[in-house]
Order: structure tokens, then C-alpha cells, then sequence
């Protein structure tokens, strides 16, 4: 039996800012190792300063990348290439999976629908979306297309609904992607698309990525990246992982990670992360924040800041607002005092904000 690697929060957090290219060593945004995962967009825009982030160039504008509804039903960025692998490792494993990921206390009934649930409505979505059309539209004509068990009624609109949380999670496996180019929510085809997935495929080697960027990490953080139960993720657990005891907890890590983990130098640098970014998107989030208060500013149940990144450490959390006559306004609320320096590189890092967003002019202000 291969010996237990024992490390510390510190050095798991250098290991992940180095996995994460948060050095900025990677020039080619399409090839960032956090694309192999997909990077999130949530509010809009996110995606575009995550990558940011990690690189000074501009994302291709050649369809490589595409938006689109991927892991847990929320929008992800992820290379065209990638994607129908990706549908079929993120396609449940089960029935039991498949009821667990819906979790609608809504369509209760249609949950335990299980697999034939996400068959029915990815081929729904499939069939309706043949060119782009509002989101709205496409959700009329899918739920009238689904069994009605996977509906239910919305006073609001007065109308049967597909249960929204269904709904986006089938939007890989159909083959849609978000078109952004407009105002409002379209939804276009994916060209080329081969199919709604029979099985699922892969999971074990996504888990493996899971591990790689964002451990090293146990069977429950897993569980929460997929969106199921650890006896689920546990079916498809993958193999050749190294025991790592991170200050006292049992976790885990390819290990072929290994010897990256252990010479992972101490990261010295300072960026502003967007809500959703890769790197915060770990689900031991006592590891990445230990004080609890701490913890509540950076993820908030709605809204969420975006956080500061001072050499591995989230030290605060930052907003910005586009004003009139393209003015950018960073507002930087830091945990503690920030030095001199810190706040220098704060502000090119927020001109870097500023650029992805189109503004001309930019305003940083600090806040304890």
C-alpha cells in the first residue's frame, strides 16, 4: 500500500492556483486547463473575466468556445470540441441518479421518471430547437412535447411549465447552446450535433479533471460537482488516485498530481476572480475560506461578489458597475488591511476587468 501524502491548506492552495494557471503562464485562452471542466457563467460575462484571469489574450471568436448548459444545469463555457464527450459523462448513471439530480418537489412524480425523465426532455429540446429562438418560446413548445409529469403549473404565467432544473440540464445532451450575441435568453443548435446520449460515459475520467483542478478532495465534493448522492458518484469513483491527509482529513488526488502537489511554489500574485470562477467553485469551501463569516461574503445565496485573491489567500471580495459614458466602478472590500502593493496590483488587475467589459474609464475604490 502507497504511503499517505500529509500536507497543509497552504499547500493544497498553491497546488490549485498553479493547476489553475492563475500565473498567467498559459497565452492561448482556448487551451486553459480550467476548459476541460468548463468555466461558469454565472451572471453573464463571468466566464470572459475567469479566463481573463488566467491570460492576457483574447478567447478565440472562431466557435471554438461555446455557451451552454453543461454540469448542474448552469451555464459553462467549454471548447465545441469537448462537448459530446462531456453530454455523455455528465449524462446520469441510473435512475436513482437521475431522480436524485432533478430534486423538484415540483414534478415528484415525474422525477422518478429516473433515466427515461432526461430522455424524454433532451429530445424534446432537440426537436424543437432547429434554429435560435427565445428561451421562452422553446419552453412552450418543450413542455407541451414532454410527459406531463415532468410539468407543472406556474400561477405566474398561468401555464404548464418543464421543470426549469430538468429543463437546463438536458441542454448539452440535446445539443443547445446559448447564443449571447442578442438581448434575452435565445437557445441555437449545436451543428453537427450526433444525438442524445444512450448511457452515460466518461464520468470517471471527468471526476478524474474534477480531482486534478480542484483537489485534492474527497467523495462528497465530488458528489456536489456532479449535483447526486455520493452513492452514485461512488459507482464511478475513479482509479489510480493517491490518500493525501490534508491537515488531518482524508482526501484524494490522481497521482500522477502528486509531485505537483508537493513542489507547488508559494503563488505570489493578486487577482480579481468573478462570482462562479473555477477557482471558487470547490466545494470545501471551510478549506479555501476557514472563517465562517468570511465564507458567507464570498458565496451568497444570491448575488454573489466576486473575491480577491492575494497569493493563494481569499483576502475580500469586489463588485464592479458599469456607469454612464462607459465608466467601470470597482468597489474592493477587503477582509483586512491591504498593503501598499497589494492595492497597486488590485488596480491593474481591475483595468483588466475594465478592458473585458469595454470600459473606457475606470474608478477603484476601498472598503474595509
Amino acid at each position: 500500500m502507497a504511503a499517505v501524502f500529509e500536507t497543509g491548506r497552504r499547500q493544497v492552495l498553491a497546488h490549485r492556483v498553479a493547476a489553475h494557471q492563475l500565473d498567467r503562464s498559459e497565452s492561448r485562452p482556448g487551451r486553459l486547463a480550467v476548459l476541460d471542466l468548463g468555466v461558469q457563467d454565472t451572471p453573464h460575462g463571468s466566464a470572459r473575466l475567469a479566463l481573463a484571469a488566467r491570460t492576457t489574450s483574447e478567447p478565440p471568436d472562431d466557435g471554438s468556445l461555446t455557451l451552454i448548459w453543461s454540469t448542474r444545469g448552469a451555464p459553462h463555457l467549454h471548447r465545441r470540441s469537448d462537448l459530446p464527450a462531456l453530454a455523455a459523462a455528465l449524462w446520469p448513471l441510473g435512475d436513482a441518479d437521475a431522480t436524485a439530480r432533478i430534486s423538484a418537489t415540483a414534478i415528484r412524480d415525474g422525477a422518478r421518471m429516473g433515466v427515461a425523465a432526461f430522455t424524454a426532455a433532451a429530445e424534446a429540446l432537440r426537436a424543437v430547437v432547429r434554429e435560435p429562438m427565445p428561451k421562452g418560446e422553446v419552453s412552450a413548445a418543450v413542455s407541451a412535447r414532454v410527459p406531463e409529469s415532468l410539468t407543472y403549473w406556474c400561477r405566474v404565467c398561468q401555464a404548464q411549465h418543464i421543470s426549469g432544473g430538468l429543463f437546463q440540464q438536458v441542454g448539452l445532451p440535446a445539443g443547445v447552446r446559448l447564443d449571447p450575441s442578442g438581448p434575452g435568453t435565445v437557445l441555437a443548435p449545436v451543428q453537427d450535433w450526433p444525438g442524445v446520449p444512450g448511457a452515460a460515459s466518461g464520468t470517471a475520467g471527468l471526476l478524474r479533471t474534477q480531482l486534478r483542478l480542484l483537489g485534492p478532495a474527497g467523495l462528497a465534493e465530488a458528489a456536489k460537482f456532479l449535483g447526486t448522492t455520493q452513492t452514485a458518484t461512488r459507482q464511478v469513483w475513479p482509479g489510480g488516485l493517491a490518500e493525501v491527509r490534508v491537515d488531518g482529513r482524508t482526501a484524494w488526488l490522481p497521482e500522477e498530481d502528486l509531485d505537483a502537489l508537493r513542489s507547488a511554489p508559494a503563488p505570489r500574485l493578486v487577482r480579481l476572480l468573478p462570482p462562479s470562477d473555477p477557482f471558487l467553485q470547490a466545494r470545501d469551501r471551510s478549506l479555501l475560506v476557514p472563517d465562517r463569516e468570511r465564507q458567507q461574503a464570498v458565496w451568497r445565496v444570491l448575488a454573489s461578489p466576486g473575491a480577491l485573491l492575494v497569493d493563494g489567500e481569499i483576502t475580500g471580495v469586489w463588485r464592479s458597475r458599469l456607469a454612464s459614458k462607459g465608466r467601470l466602478n470597482v468597489t474592493v472590500t477587503a477582509f483586512d488591511a491591504l498593503s501598499s502593493p497589494v492595492r497597486d496590483a488590485v488596480r491593474d488587475e481591475a483595468q483588466r476587468v475594465a478592458e473585458v467589459r469595454g470600459a473606457a474609464d475606470l474608478t477603484v475604490t476601498f472598503t474595509d
